[in-house]
């Protein structure tokens, strides 16, 4: 199978419905969650990914048994203090942040030591940022500068902690809830504003959790848990890979999309936000509530003009994983400038994606000015491109490719995009161009 793909014409005009798959975030929490319940547990529409997967292979190593198959996963707890930990046993969480940052807080009651292992990728991201807190529970770390491999070693009397979370990071909150579910005590956590789908998670299986929403920040009281009831679910699609199609219907002539069954939890909708003040029309229908979380069925379609955005910072976190795909489309069409700054978060994902979207909107033809956390994009609305753009060594971050995509379609380029590494889509959506193809079919 070729690497690479080649992309030459603009998407024509469409009006289609579409399902797109599970929450990577969900799909994810789902397992280590079910892997500590006491009982079977069951989901239907659970991402089958590189990161899944890794999180699947992650628990049936210490010992949890799996069942996964095209419709559903079984997942056989074996309760709070079912982890089998062996001495020096390895754990690779291949390309996840999410997987590699909350398993330290799941598996912190461990006295053995155990190596956090992953891809290159994830090698280079800062683990620090959940270490620190974990250590002053009486977790001890051996590490080389802040990411991986790294080497743990917990304890079975582990310390409640009050921490404050400045960076919005809901990996780390979250990881510093599972070490306080194994902890004697009340942990409390100071926590800026990120997505919430862990304490939602625990709300709903009544554990002891407490949250108080503040302005700016939650406050989040955590004390042990003995018991996790199974947790049978049916995952709801991810907002973050629905970002990228509605891009695509924004920068697409006369175009409509209807995209079912997504997840809208407040904290996950920035982009929702985004867009409408970019004038780009989204609705939600048959808005529910399931198991805590809000769902939604997602319309959109073409706007005659894109405006340009100043865009407010409280938006940053709850948008932080679908920047790029904005820059690199509606952003780049807008009439007119737009400016998001506070984004020093952006070039710690897997791949410094802020810098990846100067070097890519400049290979546009668009005109940027960056800082270290800012960007300025000089939107074209007539922009046409005249020289062929390669997309690579990237470091395989599925959101450039994806990203990349979806610009190609939108701004026609007859010297044609070439994308590298499409293999990438398998961290988080497998099935991105199979979506891709049917929209673009034109009979």
């Amino acid at each position: 199978m070729s690497r690479v793909i080649v992309l030459k014409k603009k998407i024509k005009k469409f009006d289609k419905q579409i399902k797109i798959p599970g929450d990577k975030s969900l799909s994810i929490r789902w397992i280590l969650f079910s892997s500590l319940a006491s009982g079977v547990s069951k989901s239907k529409n659970l991402l089958i990914s590189g990161d899944t997967l890794a999180a699947i292979n992650v628990i049936k190593k210490l010992g949890i048994k799996v069942v996964l198959n095209k419709k559903f996963c079984k997942i056989y707890g074996k309760g709070m203090d079912g982890y089998k930990y062996k001495d020096n046993m390895s754990l690779d969480a291949k390309n996840s942040g999410t997987l590699g940052r909350l398993l330290l807080g799941l598996i912190i009651n461990s006295t053995k030591k155990i190596k956090l292992l992953g891809d290159s990728s994830l090698s280079k991201r800062d683990f620090k940022r959940v270490t620190n807190p974990l250590s002053r529970f009486g977790a001890s770390f051996k590490m080389r500068n802040k990411g991986l491999p790294l080497i743990m070693k917990g304890s079975i009397n582990l310390k409640p902690i009050k921490y404050i979370e400045k960076k919005g990071s809901a990996q780390c909150k979250s990881s510093i809830i599972f070490a306080g579910m194994r902890t004697d005590g009340k942990t409390i956590i100071k926590a800026k504003k990120s997505r919430s789908h862990t304490e939602i998670l625990c709300k709903y299986l009544k554990l002891p959790l407490k949250v108080r929403s503040k302005k700016n920040f939650d406050l989040i009281e955590i004390n042990k848990v003995k018991k996790i009831n199974p947790l049978n679910y049916d995952i709801p699609s991810d907002i973050s890979s629905a970002s990228f199609f509605l891009a695509l219907t924004a920068l697409s002539d006369d175009s409509k999309i209807l995209i079912k069954n997504v997840n809208i939890n407040p904290n996950r909708i920035g982009i929702v936000s985004i867009f409408r003040k970019m004038g780009i029309t989204i609705n939600f229908k048959n808005k529910r509530i399931y198991k805590g979380e809000k769902i939604a069925d997602i319309f959109t379609s073409s706007p005659k003009i894109i405006r340009p955005i100043n865009c407010p910072i409280n938006l940053n976190s709850s948008a932080i994983d679908e920047f790029l795909i904005i820059f690199l489309t509606v952003a780049a069409k807008a009439n007119g400038v737009s400016y998001f700054k506070n984004l020093s978060e952006l070039n710690q994902k897997e791949s410094p994606r802020l810098k990846w979207a100067e070097k890519i909107l400049k290979m546009m033809g668009i005109k940027t000015i960056t800082t270290a956390d800012s960007i300025k994009i000089f939107g074209n609305p007539n922009l046409r491109i005249k020289k062929k753009i390669v997309i690579k060594n990237y470091l395989k971050d599925h959101r450039v490719f994806m990203a990349s995509v979806i610009a190609a379609l939108s701004f026609e380029n007859k010297k044609g995009w070439y994308i590298y590494d499409k293999d990438s889509i398998k961290t988080s959506f497998p099935n991105f161009l199979s979506i891709v193809n049917m929209l673009n079919d034109e009979r």
